[in-house]
């Protein structure tokens, strides 16, 4: 498998903000992409949620633009497609568009972010909204579980709390929280911009004129995120038809050297129709419903772990299969034709999922913003062809240890020893 080791192309604007080019042959289309090293990470406990309420905010409008209306107006004149996204470690806003339109998505984005209201009663009806955003997401089990586990492997720290936040922060903000949160945070150091798809001088000048004029500003480092004791189950309760868990272990941060092989393994484990824990729980058993694993990262953190979803009369039966396909790859070598089918599963996913302009760009700006400059393809699937069946069995055993295990689930059970007996 090729692929071309230039991708990205990355220019430094004297005030610090990073122009990122991902320009892909004969496209028709651009994706314009803003993306800021901030998320729910860099806050605290009584501002939780503000970088996704800041989120909805921009699309307020501005002064060139004064309601939601004009903007999406102008959006929609132009056929693009036009969303954000907030996480724990970073904030994007994207418009992708036919390419003959760039100037327009380049204006709009930019008008949005640099010069959007943040007006006290547009703050105060999305309030409203956000609520029952969160409302709608706890009543959500597959949406819902992420943060659970999260809350079960990393305590009540910012890694631990919701990128949503609660009823109590969001309702507290102020036009002041915002103003406070932008200027400590979206400055030019922590912005990188991304073009990808068609990509045009004329593209790079327009954001450049828009971004790099800024002044440049100094941003702290968040606090450093420290490990905490935890427990080994938490359930939380829900009067429901079915129930869902994360049974997981320990797992690496984004940078570290084993991060390829964390991959694979758990590609073995749940990484496709014809995976261990797919066949086994699934297609054998019949015990769940969807079931898979991966292995989820931060710069700082991370868990190896399996999600399903499962028949609430056979839980423990599925929990102690899970538990056994765990300890299994611990303690028995991966067969060669298996690690073979993980690996170019890993790397077809990889290429196929970033043809797209928007996910190519995506890609490119999360490396920026989170390892300081993106990795470029060939690496990544040169990483995945280096991984042995060694390598996988002894991060395994260290990963996946019995000790280590832990289980956070949505159901209608509250007997929490339960299920911790299960895992040992």
């Amino acid at each position: 498998m090729h692929y071309r080791a230039d991708v990205f192309e990355i220019q430094h604007f004297p005030n610090g903000t990073r122009l990122l080019t991902a320009a892909q042959a004969d496209a028709q289309s651009t994706c314009v992409m803003v993306m800021y090293a901030v998320g729910s990470r860099y806050e605290d406990a009584a501002t939780g949620g503000i970088s996704h309420f800041a989120e909805h905010l921009f699309f307020k409008g501005t002064e060139r633009r004064p309601t939601a209306r004009h903007i999406a107006t102008e959006i929609d004149g132009i056929g693009a497609e036009f969303n954000a996204f907030t996480g724990k470690e970073y904030t994007g806003y994207y418009v992708k568009c036919a390419k003959e339109h760039v100037p327009i998505a380049i204006d709009v984005l930019g008008d949005m972010l640099l010069h959007s209201l943040f007006d006290p009663e547009e703050i105060e009806r999305e309030k409203g909204v956000i609520v029952e955003e969160m409302n709608m997401y706890i009543d959500t089990p597959t949406s819902y579980l992420p943060s659970v586990y999260d809350k079960l492997c990393y305590g009540d720290t910012a890694l631990g709390r919701d990128i949503i936040g609660t009823p109590e922060t969001v309702r507290a903000a102020t036009r002041e929280t915002f103003m406070n949160h932008l200027g400590r945070w979206y400055v030019p150091s922590r912005t990188v911009i991304g073009l990808g798809g068609a990509v045009t001088d004329e593209a790079r000048s327009a954001l450049e004129g828009l971004f790099g004029s800024l002044p440049a500003a100094e941003s702290p480092d968040p606090e450093p995120w420290t490990p905490q004791a935890h427990p080994r189950v938490h359930i939380h309760h829900k009067e429901s038809d079915s129930f869902h868990i994360r049974i997981g272990g320990d797992g690496l941060p984004l940078l570290h050297p084993d991060r390829y092989v964390a991959s694979v393994l758990a590609a073995v484990l749940g990484g496709g129709m014809s995976s261990r824990l797919f066949t086994e729980v699934r297609e054998r058993r019949g015990l769940a419903y969807y079931i898979g694993a991966q292995h989820g990262q931060y710069v700082e953190a991370g868990s190896l772990f399996s999600q399903a979803g499962v028949d609430l009369k056979r839980a423990d039966e599925a929990v102690t299969t899970i538990v056994a396909e765990l300890r299994r790859i611990a303690t028995e070598r991966v067969p060669d034709e298996e690690l073979t089918k993980a690996r170019n599963m890993l790397k077809g996913r990889l290429v196929l999922g970033l043809e797209d302009p928007r996910s190519i760009t995506s890609f490119g700006l999360r490396g920026t913003i989170l390892e300081g400059e993106p990795r470029e393809i060939p690496e990544i699937l040169a990483g995945f062809d280096a991984v042995t069946a060694e390598d996988v069995g002894r991060l395994a055993a260290t990963l996946l240890a019995p000790e280590k295990l832990r289980l956070a689930a949505i159901g209608p059970f509250e007997d929490e020893a339960r299920f911790e007996a299960l895992l040992s």
